[in-house]
């Protein structure tokens, strides 16, 4: 019997500050209606590409509204109506998903960006040189491997690929902590309340308190694409910055790897 992965308890500050986050993300899925409203491109984007989205969206000359969250709260959001004119999520899967809805059409969708999968720690952890279940367990010492929802989070499933090819799923699985989206993952680590987090590294580029211990191997995972769609007319002139060289020099500056040639 597979055990369900245990709760995580933090401190009063770090549940402030994750209850603040799903709180600003909740609020600006909740917006989207009003927002669209207006002459606002509505851009529904995976939480890892927040700050690549912020110099993106102060570039184009036209007005952008982002929500940022989990992709599989984002499509679902999508597929029940929200009135995003982009779909910007961290998974193909959750794009398939959305064109075998309708939401989704396949004409309009680029495989926009690639990131890499990484472990991360502390910024005064040591080099952690083994990644076995009784390595990563000694390190936890209790306490929890911070990653997305395995069943819905992209980077959470990247990381159970991970954890599954290597051996550890079963012994890893009751020690660890699961977040809405990576962004919550990377704060749990960044403030000292998971020794161990797995997330994207661009994540933990933009995040001084942590430093990565552990480059996943590519071929432990399926690989990490961005797809892109433009949900709507008004997505498109978007959609095209997004593959322009504006953007492009943006999604480098990040970390993030383009691969859709501009149209």
């Amino acid at each position: 019997m597979v055990k369900k992965p245990m709760m995580m308890k933090c401190t009063p500050l770090a549940r402030r500050l994750l209850r603040r986050f799903t709180a600003v993300t909740a609020l600006l899925l909740l917006a989207a209606p009003a927002v669209h409203a207006d002459d606002r491109t509505v851009v529904f984007a995976a939480a890892s590409l927040r700050d690549a989205m912020e110099e993106i969206t102060a570039l184009y000359p036209g007005e952008v509204a982002v929500s940022l969250g989990g992709s599989g709260l984002l499509a679902r959001q999508i597929s029940e109506g929200a009135p995003a004119d982009v779909a910007f999520l961290a998974n193909t899967d959750w794009m398939d998903w959305l064109e075998a809805q309708g939401a989704v059409d396949p004409a309009r969708r680029v495989a926009l960006v690639g990131n890499a999968l990484v472990l991360i720690a502390p910024a005064k952890a040591p080099d952690l040189p083994d990644t076995g279940a009784p390595a990563l367990l000694e390190r936890l010492a209790g306490g929890r491997m911070a990653i997305g929802q395995t069943e819905s989070v992209p980077a959470g499933m990247y990381g159970r690929a991970w954890l599954e090819a290597s051996g550890a799923w079963d012994a890893l699985l009751p020690h660890l902590a699961q977040t809405d989206n990576v962004r919550a993952a990377l704060a749990l680590v960044a403030l000292g309340e998971a020794p161990l987090g797995v997330v994207y590294a661009t994540d933990a580029a933009a995040e001084p308190a942590v430093r990565v211990v552990h480059r996943v191997p590519d071929g432990m995972h399926d690989a990490i694409i961005y797809p892109a769609a433009a949900l709507t007319d008004a997505g498109v002139p978007f959609m095209e910055f997004l593959q322009g060289d504006k953007a492009r020099a943006v999604f480098e500056a990040h970390g993030f790897v383009p691969m859709a040639p501009a149209p």
